[in-house]
């Protein structure tokens, strides 16, 4: 697990770089314009600054190897940063639908429209770009708060849109009521997005079993099936934001000494090492076989130790490889 994460360093120095020049930007088109929705557009902005000196400082922190206070590493700091950019954005979209409605109450005066438009219009094409390099590099990198960070940017992309349209409404009609309206609606999709990014964050604090990963270890095994790899189960997968530890016991012929077993791990190591490019560590327990049971799903070739003949492979699913039981020609 010595794979480093300078590529997602990287991608997160250009998010904050692009954070505080589009925040900037927004500020300017708000003091140009004198628009709630852009106010509250700009307001929503300052928690991609924060999220994203805060997303830099996690990353750079994930990135340090393993020590003696830390044996797994230190990348679940990830999933706690993700958690709080997810409750920042929540709380940018509480203040957005605050603010719309006190301006319903007492509306700005409105001015410069047009350029103020332009100025938006310019941030939401750089969040969308920087936005989607972000989600692509972090599904690379398996990086959830370049995921995160990613997925923000582009839902704001998505609400900075309903805010053009909302004032281009307003240009056209006049009704000043629709500047809030315009905030509001996009401050329900900000608060939406940031529920999601704080559900991911705790499911990987928390370890809970992530049903893709487990998905590809399935499609793993049964492709790449070798006669000795007897039986796997009892099959667990702890993400640690871009390296994984597997854990799973390996059934092997009870007969053969601790070196041969030793080499036919290598080869299911090897597999997944090649799959999961060399992120991944594992934890496995050796079984013997049992060959009462287990013969009849065995196919290692003139096997002086065979009761029964090989009748068929066990096809290994997402349910029987996370299943503490030996598989059997009944199970």
């Amino acid at each position: 697990m010595s794979t480093t994460k300078s590529n997602p360093i990287q991608m997160q120095k250009i998010l904050v770089i692009v954070s505080v020049a589009l925040f900037i930007i927004k500020m300017a088109a708000w003091f140009m314009t004198g628009s709630v929705s852009i106010l509250t557009d700009a307001l929503e902005s300052t928690v991609n600054v924060v999220a994203g000196f805060i997303g830099l400082y996690s990353i750079i922190l994930s990135s340090k190897p393993k020590d003696k206070e830390h044996p797994y590493g230190h990348g679940k700091v990830e999933f706690l940063s993700s958690a709080i950019e997810g409750i920042l954005i929540s709380i940018a979209g509480v203040i957005i639908i605050y603010e719309a409605i006190n301006n319903l109450w007492h509306p700005h005066e409105l001015k410069q429209l047009d350029y103020g438009l332009i100025l938006v219009g310019i941030t939401a094409v750089i969040n969308y770009i920087v936005g989607h390099l972000c989600v692509q590099k972090g599904k690379k990198e398996n990086s959830p708060i370049l995921i995160a960070s990613g997925s923000h940017l582009k839902s704001d992309t998505y609400s900075t849109l309903g805010l053009l349209l909302g004032i281009g409404l307003l240009i056209l009609t006049g009704y000043k009521w629709i500047d809030s309206v315009a905030a509001m609606i996009f401050a329900i999709i900000i608060i939406i997005t940031g529920y999601k990014i704080i559900r991911k964050a705790i499911s990987g604090i928390m370890d809970e079993s992530d049903n893709e990963i487990i998905d590809q270890i399935v499609i793993q095994l049964n492709e790449n099936r070798q006669a000795q790899w007897i039986d796997v189960h009892n099959v667990r997968v702890i993400d640690y934001a871009g390296f994984y530890h597997i854990d799973c016991h390996m059934t092997v012929p009870y007969y053969i000494n601790v070196n041969e077993a030793h080499d036919i791990l290598d080869s299911l190591t090897t597999m997944f090492r090649k799959h999961f490019d060399d992120k991944v560590e594992f934890f496995i327990h050796i079984d013997g076989c049992i060959p009462s049971q287990q013969c009849s799903i065995c196919n290692i070739p003139n096997c002086e130790k065979r009761l029964t003949p090989f009748t068929q492979y066990v096809t290994w699913t997402h349910d029987n490889l996370l299943s503490n039981q030996k598989h059997t020609t009944t199970k």
